[in-house]
């Protein structure tokens, strides 16, 4: 029984459900003081900013797929929901303690903390392990830096929109890198020069400064299969209905449709009147002219 449960103990503990974002989750952008962007950013997803009424940049920036949210109930509730996912982050029993830089590493699913900042230098790769479901928490307790040229790998199935990164301060993302994943920072969030991220970055109390970035608002494909199947038969000859559950919603039942019976037509009989009979056409006879008697022949 203790083997056994020390079997199944890291198991569960890296089994996480992912961060609700709430409204915060339709942003690619958001901030709690001002939006400043440089250059020709391109961002996929709403811009937010509550309290705050200052977005500058846009143009040279655009918004594809979202709208512009400044200082409205919309912007003002998106923060609230980002506060309860920031705490949310942050309270997750940790699974591993990391250390300052996770360059080289290459991480499964669970919750990895470091008391103080996080960084990255290199290369990460985040491996599903074949559950596309499977959710990643990074903890930092002051910054998260990231170098230039630096990139985040994932494998196995990940998806950008299950990782979060939970910075106790503040986030800046080097020139040229490529960052993937939710990034929920206290007080403000900078991305350097040609930096792109396919996730969010989402600032609570400070700004989020941009410069000829591209961020693109991670969804989760819908309808990810695992691999548990349920099959039901019915029974009086209803067929095999098969439903398979997925990681954020079930693919629709497979049912055997029932082949459809034709009808034959009945063919109803002719009535007289129905019938038509050809009119006979009529005959005039031809006149009979008789012939003038000739005499007998002379015979004497």
């Amino acid at each position: 029984m203790t083997a056994g449960s020390l079997l199944v103990a890291p198991l569960a503990l890296s089994a996480q459900a992912p961060v609700g974002l709430g409204t915060a989750g339709g942003f690619a952008v958001l901030a709690g003081s001002t939006v400043t962007n440089t250059g020709p950013s391109v961002i996929s997803g709403s811009v937010g900013l509550a309290p705050g009424s200052a977005i500058t940049g846009f143009p040279p920036g655009i918004v594809l797929n979202g709208t512009m949210q400044v200082a409205n109930g919309v912007a003002l509730q998106a923060k609230n929901d980002l506060v309860t996912a920031y705490n949310d982050a942050a309270g997750r029993s940790s699974t591993e303690t990391v250390a300052a830089d996770l360059a080289g590493e290459t991480l499964t699913p669970g919750v990895y903390t470091s008391a103080s900042s996080l960084g990255l230098s290199g290369q990460l790769t985040l491996d599903a392990q074949g559950n596309p479901a499977a959710v990643f928490v990074f903890q930092a307790g002051s910054t998260l830096i990231v170098g230039s040229g630096s990139q985040v790998n994932l494998i196995g199935g990940a998806q950008a929109c299950n990782v979060f990164w939970q910075v106790g301060s503040s986030a800046t993302l080097g020139t040229g890198s490529a960052f993937v994943g939710n990034i929920l920072a206290l007080t403000s969030i900078t991305m350097t020069t040609g930096a792109t991220l396919q996730g969010s970055v989402l600032a609570r109390n400070g700004a989020v400064t941009l410069d000829t970035n591209t961020i693109t608002r991670a969804t989760c494909a819908a309808g990810t299969p695992t691999t548990t199947t349920t099959t039901t038969t019915t029974s009086g000859g209803g067929g095999t209905t098969q439903s398979v559950t997925g990681a954020t919603g079930p693919i629709g039942p497979l049912t055997h449709k029932k082949p459809k019976h034709h009808k034959p037509k009945t063919l109803k009989p002719a009535t007289p009147s129905a019938i038509k009979h050809p009119k006979p056409k009529p005959v005039t006879p031809k006149p009979v002219i008789p012939t003038k008697a000739s005499p007998p022949a002379f015979t004497g």
